[in-house]
């Protein structure tokens, strides 16, 4: 499979750029449903990529499942209660080992105990987010298990409609927008199962989505907590990548401090901030391209991602 992670698109695109990278021709599907109620509002995306876009309308779909089948509606209304609590208790507990991270750091010491200690610190911080994601694994198998989506009529008739549309394009693109609304999405409509081997254009939420972990993150927080936290699994198109979109407003990477623990906590996965013209190219994985994108190291310095 082709990839192309993107930054953002709203005032300067440059999807148009990537896709031709990827020698995308024909018909695009388009993900919006990260824009929940403007998911239809997709004309200038349209127009940039020449025209050729059939919208998937997830939100809508979505809307349609939970006014048809109340049964799921109610479970899946309880699986999202568990995940906002669990959510909610390993955020209590990341900010309290990162505040402890942070007095660690600036201690006096020698090197070599400093630098051990602060390994600790990650070490704890990494178990904990591993922690997070099993519990997080396991409210989604219950769901499944508990409702099982895939034999619903409603749902099953939406995803076989996904899949014909899929099956008529050329290429995927997934705007970005609210990630967890997006996210939920494509997993209920089995978007990732339809995509196959077409190329996939995802930018903002969209490149968070396709990763395997993806992480939420604010640096410059206008109130809350400030700690990147894992929200949950991403589709998994993207490995071994942690895509932090729109670092300009989100990311302090003149904060060596910070950049290292982003690095080191979510090793052995690369963190690419992605700000606006910027943009990665793969090919099964492998880099073809690079353009503008930022890679966020273990020594808390950053560096231009190289082409290839």
């Amino acid at each position: 499979m082709k990839l192309a992670l993107l930054g953002q698109q709203r005032f300067d695109p440059n999807l148009k750029v990537a896709a031709k990278a990827l020698g995308v021709s024909g018909k695009v599907a388009l993900v919006t449903a990260g824009w929940q109620g403007r998911e239809e509002e997709d004309l200038d995306l349209s127009d940039h990529l020449g025209g050729q876009t059939v919208n998937l309308e997830l939100h809508r779909r979505a809307d349609e499942v939970f006014a048809q089948d109340p049964e799921f509606r109610q479970l899946y209304r309880e699986r999202q209660l568990r995940y906002r609590q669990i959510q909610d208790f390993y955020r209590i507990r990341l900010t309290s080992l990162i505040a402890t991270a942070k007095v660690i750091a600036h201690r006096s010491a020698l090197p070599a105990v400093l630098e051990d200690e602060r390994k600790t610190s990650v070490g704890a911080i990494r178990l904990l987010d591993h922690h997070h994601w099993i519990r997080c694994e396991r409210v989604r198998h219950d769901f499944i298990t508990e409702c099982d989506p895939a034999s619903r009529p409603v749902i099953a008739r939406h995803r076989a409609e996904v899949r014909d549309v899929l099956a008529d394009c050329a290429a995927v693109a997934i705007a970005g927008g609210h990630v967890a609304s997006l996210l939920n999405r494509m997993h209920l409509f089995d978007v990732a199962g339809g995509i196959g081997d077409r190329p996939v254009l995802a930018w903002s939420a969209g490149a968070m989505a396709v990763t395997e972990r993806v992480v939420v993150f604010h640096d410059y927080p206008p109130h809350g907590n400030a700690a990147p936290q894992i929200l949950d699994a991403g589709l998994g198109l993207a490995r071994g990548i942690v895509a932090l979109p729109n670092p300009t407003t989100r990311l302090a990477l003149d904060d060596e401090e910070r950049v290292m623990m982003y690095a080191r906590r979510f090793a052995p996965s690369t963190c690419l901030a992605f700000p606006r013209r910027s943009f990665l190219l793969l090919d099964e994985g492998r880099r073809i391209g690079a353009e503008g994108v930022v890679e966020l190291r273990e020594d808390g310095s950053t560096a231009k991602l190289e082409a290839a």
